[in-house]
């Protein structure tokens, strides 16, 4: 019999911050007031991860651009590894669960180091398997990783990298993804969700959803399908600048996403007994008779 687990849901606040620390407590603050559970950063070494042609191309946006540089840009949105440490011990004050997605292996050091619950590996870099290798072998907790952009052969090399240290199913949580922003409903492909679940269920911890499309019904609909995490882009106004907002929820968004995912939750059960009790009195008085 299938039996559902609490949805856990994952503000990511990514960049969204806009490298404005105090910024970025705020939006842990309104993260928590929405009902998350884990507030989520990003963690990058722009020099490191970029090549110098990228580093030192223009932004392709330039409305969105912190810097005169794409390398510029990313370097004014980058909190330090202390700062990172701050923002988790603002979380852990506030009540709310601090994570970071980590794009390289410096960034991936740095954070593990910090200890978190879980650390998440982005669809764009889930093929860099020194990151992945020092992670599994240095840090203890969950590891996240999105499929988006991946092809099947990828996750295969993945599920191996892990399984030759010990079973990924202790550990290793898969996110369906599509890596658009924002993405049209009929490229959100939630049956990959029940594609993950057949290939891997006896592999893996866990499934979640990482979505970038609007609204929040197919939130719904991919809890149902097995996807106990979701993770949605959290901003504060979707108008800001900066490439992320407009595939984010704000706070009215993402407190309705919580309040449906758990009244999701709830209905998710089987009848307790034949007839429930809050249908006894329509059965005694609607229930066909004969005569």
């Amino acid at each position: 019999m299938k039996q559902y687990k609490k949805p856990i849901v994952v503000a990511e606040i990514g960049c969204n911050h806009k490298g404005e620390l105090e910024l970025a407590k705020e939006l842990i603050l309104l993260a928590k007031f929405c009902g998350a559970d884990y507030a989520k950063f990003q963690k990058r070494n722009p020099k490191e991860l970029l090549t110098e042609e990228q580093y030192y191309a223009p932004h392709p946006n330039e409305m969105h651009a912190y810097g005169k540089t794409y390398g510029e840009h990313r370097e004014f949105l980058e909190f330090t590894a202390k700062q990172h440490g701050e923002l988790k011990e603002f979380c852990e004050k506030n009540g709310i669960g601090y994570a970071t997605s980590v794009w390289d292996i410096t960034s991936a050091k740095e954070i593990a180091e910090l200890n978190p619950d879980f650390i998440k590996i982005p669809s764009a870099c889930n093929n860099n398997f020194e990151m992945l290798e020092y992670l599994i072998k240095n840090y203890k907790g969950y590891i996240q990783i999105s499929l988006g952009m991946t092809t099947k052969a990828e996750e295969t090399e993945i599920l191996a990298l892990f399984e030759k240290f010990y079973s990924a199913k202790d550990r290793l949580i898969l996110f369906s993804c599509t890596s658009g922003y924002p993405v049209a409903f009929e490229d959100v492909s939630m049956l990959e969700i029940d594609r993950l679940k057949d290939s891997y269920n006896d592999r893996v911890k866990e499934f979640g959803f990482s979505g970038h499309h609007l609204g929040i019904a197919i939130d719904i609909a991919a809890y149902t399908l097995g996807a106990r995490w979701i993770e949605r882009h959290f901003t504060k106004d979707r108008t800001w600048k900066g490439t992320d907002h407009a595939a984010s929820l704000e706070a009215p968004g993402l407190s309705k996403l919580v309040r449906d995912l758990n009244a999701a939750f709830k209905s998710l059960t089987y009848k307790r007994t034949e007839i429930l009790e809050v249908e006894k009195i329509q059965r005694d008085k609607l229930k066909y008779r004969k005569k």
